[in-house]
This record gives C-alpha cells, structure tokens and sequence, in this order.
C-alpha cells in the first residue's frame, strides 16, 4: 500500500505542477476480490483498462499483485482509506464484496458521499440489492440469480443462449422454427404474429448478418431474437 500510496502523491503532485486532474475515465477501483471481483478485475485488464484492486485479505492481494495495476490491502469501510487510496478520483468503481452485506453497504455508502459518479455493487440477493440501489447506487448486479435464471432458460428450453434486460425485455438465441422459414421476414411477419423481431441470422458455415424484412430464413439456421420476455420464451418453444 505505500508503494501505491507514494506512487499516487507523485501522480497528483504532477498533476498539480501541470493543472491537468486526471479524470479516470480509463481507470477502475475494484473493491473487493473474490471469485466475482477477482474475474472481474482481470477480465478489465485484459481489455486495457488500469484496474486498482483492494481488498482487506493480504492473501488476495498477493494473488493479484502481479496481474493488476496495483493491489492493495485496505478497508474501505473507512473513508479515509478511499481518500487515501485516491477513489474519489475515479469515475467507475465496483463493489465486489458479497458475503458481508454490512461492508457492501458501508463501502457503497461511502462511495457515494464522494460522489464517485459509476458504482456497480454486487447483491447476494433482491433485499440485498433493494438496500443498495435505495441508498443510490447506479448499477446493481446479482450474478449467481442472473446466472441461475439463464442457465434455466437454456436447460429447460429450446434456446441456445438467454439474456434478459431491463424492463422484462430479453434477446435470444434459437433455431428458427419451421414457421419462419421459406419467406422472407417481411411477409411471415413473425413481429405481428409472435410479438417479436429477428435481428441476426447464422447460416451453416456462415458468419452472422443482420436480417432485413427481405431476409429469408432457411431450415437449421440459427437466429438472434428480441421481445418481451414471455414473448420470445413462447417463440423459441415454436422450434
């Protein structure tokens, strides 16, 4: 933590001398470092983002020091320690924590009295993420719900890939029913018909193409579709 600490003296001491603050648009604090943080953290690195892992375990650190931008042992529960660390400074941070929903509330809390202006906060389940978006948090993410909730929609139904949005919205993945196929879009009308709209389509062998009411869905081929929820659910059962 000092060599981080000194490190980021020297940073603001020449953003100083320069009148340049930086803004952290291309920088990330991950607080927390378990299965979903740690993954997270490298996955960011991997896309080239400079990522500041901190977590209260020095094992964790240890096991990320040599993988992220800087690692560092901290409890940010405290609010000194975000303003030492420099927090406030970046404009997205995630709250990994999860097992302690008193520190995950504490943390967010924090983040928000220093008005970081992108906080994701993990939840272990909808009281826990109810707590954190009321407080204000901007994004709040359930991954072992959301995980569960997709993985049953691919066992249990025809679908070979599931994401849901906001506002009961979801796009799929599926084989195109035989009713879809042989005409083009435009005249199936799959949209009056089934409530929804097809947006990619994957020929055998092929690369996938946006679909025009002139696309022709041909036996096997495997489409991309969005609507409703329910809606899509009941097409994908059509195959």
């Amino acid at each position: 933590m000092n060599t981080y600490l000194h490190q980021l003296r020297r940073r603001r001491r020449k953003q100083l001398a320069t009148g340049v603050r930086q803004t952290g648009d291309d920088r990330i604090a991950v607080i927390g470092l378990g299965r979903f943080g740690g993954s997270l953290a490298l996955e960011l690195m991997r896309r080239d983002w400079d990522v500041l892992g901190i977590d209260t375990d020095p094992r964790l650190i240890q096991k990320y020091s040599d993988h992220l931008t800087h690692a560092v042992v901290a409890d940010c529960t405290d609010p000194q320690a975000l303003e030492q660390l420099g927090v406030p400074d970046f404009t997205h941070v995630v709250v990994g924590i999860g097992t302690d929903i008193q520190a995950s509330i504490l943390v967010a809390s924090n983040l928000l009295e220093v008005e970081v202006p992108n906080i994701w906060a993990k939840a272990i389940s909808r009281q826990h993420g109810q707590i954190l978006e009321r407080l204000g948090a901007h994004h709040v993410i359930l991954p072992e719900h959301e995980m569960g909730e997709r993985v049953a929609h691919l066992v249990t139904g025809r679908m070979l890939d599931f994401i849901e949005f906001d506002d009961d919205y979801a796009l799929v993945k599926t084989v195109a029913p035989e009713s879809a196929t042989g005409i083009p879009l435009g005249e199936s009308r799959v949209r009056s018909h089934h409530g929804i709209t097809v947006v990619g389509i994957k020929r055998p062998g092929q690369d996938f193409t946006y679909a025009t009411a002139e696309t022709v869905i041909e036996k096997g081929d495997v489409i991309i579709v969005t609507g409703r929820t329910h809606d899509v659910e009941a097409f994908a059962e059509l195959t």
